[in-house]
């Protein structure tokens, strides 16, 4: 019997969903920082097994929208409780629950089977963690609880055998060979971004979208150009730097970073363009890859 499902991870911002969808997946699907709202779009992540199919789904971690970017990422989290077969909601040791209490609520009411996981416990000690299943068991009664550390990898295991056994009999819903639904260029663009949300401060990071404008791959190398939009004028100073420094830099790490998941040299252009207020332009975002219906 052959059994595929999809397993949507959901929860507040910064609680480690990325993290944990790449140790799930066993590859560097989702890009991961410290900062809130890394993840903007919807990801898969495809595991296959001789008898099994999972399609893990990373979703940007749920807020209150303040721009029309941000109401495009509420509806891929919201997406995510309508087509799932197990939900996975990640908490952690620092998050609570009246963060978002509605979206809680419509975790609750949903019928696919639940795992909360509690993520960071490497972070606290074993009478702290009981208080903290004891109340999230409050809150989400029919969840299964799994206390996890998805950077040291700890408890992923139990996770994961417990997502086989709750997928339902079903032949595979994409090739057996495919690791996730995006194209190169889709990773070309969330390498670079990660690069600027680790290299800039502030406002910065959350002003940038890229968009790949060349993908040429030739035996040996890879030759990509790439554009990084910024809203305002001064933001594309900053990200340029005194004499290019700062933009050589996120080129440079950039450039490491594909050579590692493409495994083959890359040669990478980046230019910066000003596309003024595109978070809050309809136009803008859905040439981005942003649904708004």
């Amino acid at each position: 019997m052959h059994k595929s499902g999809f397993v949507n991870i959901i929860g507040n911002p910064n609680v480690g969903k990325s993290t944990l969808m790449n140790a799930l997946v066993g590859e560097r699907i989702s890009i991961i920082t410290s900062k809130a709202q890394t993840t903007r779009h919807r990801i898969l992540g495809i595991v296959n097994g001789d008898d099994f199919q999972i399609v893990f789904s990373d979703t940007p971690g749920v807020l209150k929208p303040n721009y029309r970017l941000q109401e495009s990422m509420l509806k891929f989290s919201r997406s995510a409780l309508t087509d799932a077969d197990v939900l996975l909601y990640v908490t952690d040791i620092y998050d609570t629950a009246e963060k978002n209490t509605d979206f809680v609520e419509k975790v609750n009411s949903n019928t696919a089977p639940l795992l909360l996981i509690i993520n960071k416990i490497d972070l606290i000690d074993q009478a702290k963690l009981d208080e903290l299943i004891e109340r999230w068991q409050a809150i989400l009664a029919r969840a299964e609880i799994f206390p996890i550390s998805a950077l040291e990898k700890f408890n992923i295991h139990s996770v994961f055998n417990r997502i086989l056994e709750l997928l339902p009999a079903s032949p595979p819903f994409f090739d057996k060979d495919q690791l996730t639904d995006k194209s190169e260029r889709f990773f070309v663009t969330e390498i670079i971004r990660e690069k600027i949300l680790l290299n800039y401060d502030k406002e910065i990071p959350y002003s940038v979208e890229v968009e790949v404008e060349n993908f040429k791959e030739e035996e040996k190398i890879i030759n990509i150009s790439a554009i990084i939009y910024v809203e305002r004028d001064s933001q594309k100073g900053i990200i340029i730097g005194k004499g290019g420094k700062s933009l050589k830099k996120v080129g440079t790490e950039s450039r490491k970073d594909l050579e590692l998941f493409f495994d083959k040299k890359i040669y990478l252009e980046l230019f910066v363009k000003v596309e003024k207020n595109w978070r809050n332009k309809d136009i803008s975002l859905r040439n981005f890859g942003y649904k708004l219906e």
